[in-house]
């Protein structure tokens, strides 16, 4: 009993540290859950029912062309962050690529480079990536390459026409994406290559695919083709592999990479150096949004990897932002489409500073800024706290969100969970149930009763210790009263 309180009180000092913590991170905030926002905001409970939630992101500016001093952009494609928050944008209809520092100035524009003594020009790249050795890469499109520039802008080398046997006759390289690791492993999305994504050695040398995921035939569909007419064939959808879409490489060296799902299974992917899957997920689709059947599937087209396990896909069919924890744990949604500041028409790009995101949007050549509000921070910090494994510390975070949003299930498994590290197994199974967790309600369930019956072991052994004696009294009691019942009846047939 002693060391149970003494974990109770650790677990109230360390929630009050949390406060605090939760206090001071917060009081810069100047944005509020309960802003007027031009887009519902929501989740999805347990149930896949939808539930309104305050904003956990409001807009917070745009960016144009002009405005940042370099001319419009025209039909930009990709943009991407380095640690140090500098934003690179492949400005694919104006053949460069500009680059920003953290407090969105120009830094300078990019649209040659040295090539053996020859001034050499990009054509419509669509895709840039800083890597963590900080080289900058472009996939340049338009001359069918991948130009691998140094931090003065200096050429380091071209990758371009892979040469390999698992490629069909006359393949024309066309990179549409690019993404490096901490080993400067290139990755690549090429246009019409649905094998997987192209990998290639820090030389330059294509080595293979990674991540291919094969589209699944109902038998359904294998008998409907086997009987339908080549021009009813011609029309049906092609089983071929999944497209990808967009991609990033966390800290580990994992790829981050997103694909095309018309089912609405999953639409994110996070692939080991041996392109195996290991994302971690709930029995909720990681696809976006989940009520679609009427309007299609999301079409998912880029993720960014955020802080502590935290990531976000962008959907380009609706204009959403979806968040996950490393879990695959739905935290919140927003953005839309509209023209309005802070909606979007053709969002192609999603990337992060700090907090803050950023979307490109190709068609309204802009950057749509977004901040958290006080709801988007908490949650945020919360799921941070936990990542770290700090379950106590992140509780007051939970509470705080339960203010802004009671439905919002999460925090309720988070507060289930630090009453759980503390011993408290009873109130922990009521959080677990409001929160609908079966799996961490049936572990409290099992460690309250196990404690049920630690405390109460003497008392019931000494029941049933009582029991066994009276069954063994009365067993003897009930067999003389049968056998003199028994001498009493043979008497009287006497």
């Amino acid at each position: 009993m002693r060391m149970r309180m003494n974990q109770i009180v650790k677990a109230a000092s360390a929630a009050a540290f949390a406060v605090a913590l939760c206090a001071s991170d917060l009081s810069a905030q100047t944005a509020f859950a309960g802003q007027n926002v031009p887009y519902e905001t929501y989740t999805y409970d347990y149930y896949e029912d939808i539930k309104y939630t305050p904003a956990a992101y409001i807009p917070d500016g745009a960016l144009t062309g002009a405005k940042i001093g370099c001319g419009d952009f025209l039909s930009p494609q990709d943009l991407n962050t380095d640690e140090d928050g500098n934003v690179y944008i492949a400005d694919t209809g104006n053949s460069r690529v500009v680059v920003l520092d953290s407090s969105m100035k120009l830094v300078r524009v990019i649209d040659s480079f040295d090539n053996g003594g020859t001034e050499d020009h990009f054509s419509s790249p669509q895709g840039v990536y800083k890597s963590m050795s900080g080289n900058l890469y472009i996939a340049d499109s338009g001359k069918n390459r991948v130009v691998e520039l140094d931090g003065d802008d200096k050429l380091v080398q071209i990758i371009e026409n892979p040469q390999s046997d698992v490629l069909a006759e006359g393949y024309v390289f066309t990179p549409l994406k690019v993404a490096v690791d901490y080993a400067d492993r290139v990755y690549v999305i090429a246009q019409n290559q649905f094998e997987g994504i192209m990998a290639f050695d820090e030389a330059g040398q294509f080595i293979g695919f990674t991540g291919t995921i094969k589209v699944q035939i109902s038998p359904w569909q294998i008998f409907w083709r086997r009987f339908s007419t080549r021009e009813q064939r011609a029309r049906q959808q092609l089983f071929i592999p999944t497209e990808f879409t967009g991609m990033e490489i966390d800290e580990d060296g994992f790829v981050y990479a997103t694909n095309v799902d018309s089912e609405g299974q999953q639409s994110v992917r996070r692939l080991n150096p041996s392109g195996e899957d290991v994302i971690q997920q709930t029995a909720v689709p990681l696809s976006g949004d989940l009520d679609w059947r009427l309007s299609g599937a999301s079409r998912i087209v880029d993720v960014v990897v955020r802080n502590q396990g935290i990531y976000s896909i962008l959907d380009s069919s609706r204009g959403r932002i979806f968040t996950y924890d490393h879990e695959g744990n739905l935290l919140y949604i927003f953005g839309g489409m509209g023209s309005q500041e802070g909606t979007f028409t053709t969002p192609v790009a999603i990337d992060t500073i700090g907090e803050q995101v950023l979307v490109l949007d190709s068609n309204k050549n802009l950057i749509d800024l977004f901040k958290p509000t006080a709801y988007g921070s908490l949650i945020n910090q919360a799921v941070g706290l936990r990542y770290d494994g700090d379950e106590v510390q992140a509780v007051e975070c939970w509470r705080e969100v339960l203010k802004l949003d009671s439905n919002f299930e999460l925090a309720y498994t988070g507060i289930g969970k630090s009453y759980l590290a503390a011993g408290d197994n009873k109130e922990a199974m009521r959080c677990f149930k409001i929160g609908n967790n079966k799996q961490y309600y049936s572990i409290a369930w099992k460690r309250y009763r196990n404690e049920i019956l630690k405390d109460h072991l003497n008392a019931i052994l000494t029941l049933v210790i009582v029991l066994a004696v009276l069954l063994v009294v009365w067993k003897k009691v009930l067999k003389k009263k049968v056998l003199q019942i028994r001498r009493e009846r043979r008497m009287s047939n006497v």
